[in-house]
Parts: structure tokens; C-alpha cells; sequence
């Protein structure tokens, strides 16, 4: 499978924290782990139409989305590009801050806005619907020791599965592992990933990702025709 993952690539460069836990980027550090299953590219903001070429994109099952500082930035013709190309059926995960980003509001339809504080709480992430693929191989739950948090209201649509729910130190509650499906495509959002703190290098958020990536991959169902049709059968009284 053709995995491309998209980073801003900002916070590493301005963030001697960022830069030390994250040397290669944050885009690296997931690229390391997938490319052990997968042919794996990465894209940045600051490359020649954020690295998402029609090209790009149109050799790519799977994209995942990472994004915090500058989604302002992101050209609304890239951000058009990509939604086209999940509406024919190319998967997308969106990480943490992604939620803000272009393409996941313009999926969404909504603000998709939350609750948040930066206080290096731990964060256990519940496992809500077992039998979900992106599910397996994760036992209940499992925790972060250090965390952003997110909290509810998630302003979202109701997601197709809530297949992870978090608790925070500090009491709020999160739906940290949702999916939808829009046209052919697929898309999971999973909350844990802040900058600052090493949440890539956990195995289980690694285990999530990878299995994210297997169940967003695209069908081989063609892709429906829309438009004007001619009927199928003889339809008295009306000519081709």
C-alpha cells in the first residue's frame, strides 16, 4: 500500500523540544514505523504545493494528516485536491491538532472544535468498540503517561463508530478515535499526538495507526457514476 504522510514541519524547526524529541520530524518518526509495511512518502507545508501533487495524490491510498500552527497556510486548491481524492476513495487519518485543519472541517461541515489545556496530564484511552479493526491487538485501554488535553464538546457529526474514548487527569472526557465515511473514502480521526511530548514512539498508538491504515485502504469497488443514465431496461414511450 501507497501510505504519503503530511507534517507542517514547523514546530520542529522553531521548538528545540519539538526538534529533540522528533529529530527527523514528526513525519519521520511515523514514516518509521509504517515503512516497515508499507511503501511510505512524506510531504511538508513549505514544498512546492505542500508536497501533494495531483501526481502525489493520485499514487496514494492511504494519507495521514498532521497539522497545528499553520492550517491557514494550507492552499484551498491542495485542500480541494485532497478532498477529491477522498470522495473517489483515497483513506485519511487526521492526528491530534488536525482537527482544525482545512480538510477535516470541510469533511466535517462543522466547527470542529473542542476543549483544551496543556498540562502534561495523563490521558488513558479507552477502547469503546472491541470488535473494530482498528481495535485489535489493543487490550481495554492504555495510557499516556503525559498528554495535551482534549475535551468534550467534540463539535463533530456523529461519528460513524466511536472506536476509542479518553479520560484525562483532570476529569474531562474525549472521543479520541472516531471514523466516517464520505463517498468511497474513508477517514479516521485519532486525538493523541502533541509536539512536546514522545507519543510516537508508544507502541500502542503505533498498533492504532497501522491498523488505521489497513482498514482506511481503498476498496476495489469502483468508484459510482453520477449524472444522466440511461434506464437499464425498455421504458415504454421514452427514446434513448
Amino acid at each position: 500500500m501507497n501510505v504519503t504522510i503530511w507534517n507542517e514541519f514547523r514546530h520542529e524547526k522553531k521548538n528545540e523540544k519539538v526538534a529533540e524529541i522528533y529529530p527527523a520530524g514528526i513525519h519521520g518518526a511515523i514514516a518509521s514505523f509504517l515503512g516497515e509495511d508499507h511503501q511510505v512518502k512524506t510531504a511538508t507545508l513549505d514544498e512546492p504545493e505542500h508536497g501533494l501533487t495531483n501526481d502525489v495524490l493520485e499514487q496514494t491510498d492511504v494519507l495521514i494528516w498532521w497539522g497545528h500552527v499553520a492550517h491557514d497556510e494550507v492552499s484551498d486548491e491542495v485542500v480541494a485536491r485532497v478532498h477529491k481524492r477522498v470522495l473517489e476513495g483515497m483513506g485519511l487519518i487526521v492526528l491530534h491538532s488536525g482537527h482544525f485543519s482545512k480538510i477535516f472541517k470541510t469533511l466535517m461541515g462543522t466547527s470542529c472544535d473542542l476543549k483544551w489545556r496543556e498540562a502534561d496530564e495523563k490521558e488513558r484511552l479507552w477502547v469503546v468498540s472491541p470488535s473494530h479493526p482498528i481495535a485489535d491487538g489493543i487490550d481495554e485501554y492504555f495510557e499516556l503517561e503525559k498528554e495535551e488535553m482534549y475535551g468534550e464538546h467534540f463539535d463533530i457529526p456523529n461519528p460513524d463508530e466511536v472506536v476509542f474514548m479518553s479520560w484525562f487527569q483532570g476529569g474531562e472526557v474525549f472521543r479520541s478515535g472516531c471514523t466516517f465515511n464520505r463517498g468511497n473514502g474513508k477517514i479516521f480521526y485519532f486525538r493523541p499526538g502533541h509536539e512536546t511530548f514522545p507519543t510516537y514512539e508508544n507502541k500502542h498508538v503505533q498498533r492504532v495507526i497501522k491498523n488505521a491504515v489497513k482498514w482506511a485502504a481503498p476498496s476495489s469497488r469502483a468508484v459510482p457514476v453520477y449524472g444522466k443514465a440511461k434506464p437499464l431496461e425498455p421504458v415504454p414511450g421514452q427514446s434513448e
